[in-house]
């Protein structure tokens, strides 16, 4: 029975095949042909289609130009700063050279005189002379003694008693220091401390008064500059440039 059912089966299939390629069309048995033949009746001048071959490198490259995304959109924000940078990286000048401001002093009158006359030739504006009072000094004083060997009798009594000192110099000699004092106050203290220890032949004198001074200021010395200062060092009288406090 499933012999018989294989055997209708394949024949069915064969007959279907034979109708549909219109292999049974002599007998009658065909399917109906779908043709429009008005279709061609339509055409316009048929004779002028012509065929191209496409470019495959042309078609690639515009493939790939479609393909790629659209540029994004600048907004007015973006396009002033950028437009701001580009202006200022175009605008700014070169690194100037690194200014520095360096002084030296006290100097007194006479040296002051000299370092003006020094700077004559130096740009203006690239130095300058402040005043700079220089303080009174006190000193404890011992002396004027008559010779040396009475200075060195009063050596020995303050090296029993511990108390420090030096030589006076200068117009104080034969004399003896016990200290040096910025105020008269000051060297009054030091004065009593000392009459504690037995010391009473010393006195408070003025060593020197307040006198004028100026401070050289070079408020921006340049590696351009520096060479043409070299011109100060001989009336500098022994000071050394050191940077602004």
């Amino acid at each position: 029975m499933l012999r018989l059912a294989v055997i209708a089966l394949l024949l069915a299939n064969a007959g279907y095949y034979a109708w549909s390629q219109g292999l049974l069309k002599d007998w009658g048995f065909a399917p109906e042909e779908q043709a429009e033949p008005q279709r061609m009746n339509q055409q316009i001048r048929p004779e002028t289609l012509q065929i191209l071959r496409v470019n495959p490198s042309k078609t690639s490259s515009s493939s790939s130009s479609s393909s790629s995304p659209p540029p994004a959109p600048s907004t007015p924000g973006t396009a002033t700063a950028s437009a701001d940078v580009a202006s200022s990286a175009a605008s700014s000048p070169p690194p100037a050279d690194t200014a520095e401001c360096l002084q030296a002093g006290v100097f007194d009158e006479r040296q002051a005189d000299a370092l003006r006359t020094a700077a004559a030739n130096l740009p203006p504006g690239s130095w300058l002379l402040e005043p700079t009072p220089i303080p009174g000094r006190w000193m404890v004083y011992m002396g004027r003694f008559e010779d040396l060997e009475t200075l060195d009798r009063k050596r020995a009594e303050l090296r029993a008693r511990k108390v420090d000192h030096d030589r006076a110099g200068g117009t104080l000699e034969y004399g003896l220091s016990l200290g040096r004092f910025s105020s008269k106050e000051a060297a009054e203290r030091e004065l009593a401390n000392l009459g504690n220890k037995g010391v009473r032949t010393a006195r408070v004198i003025q060593e020197r008064p307040e006198s004028p001074g100026f401070t050289l200021r070079l408020p921006a010395v340049t590696d351009a500059l520096r060479p043409q200062f070299d011109a100060l060092r001989s009336a500098m009288a022994g000071k050394t440039l050191r940077n602004c406090a």
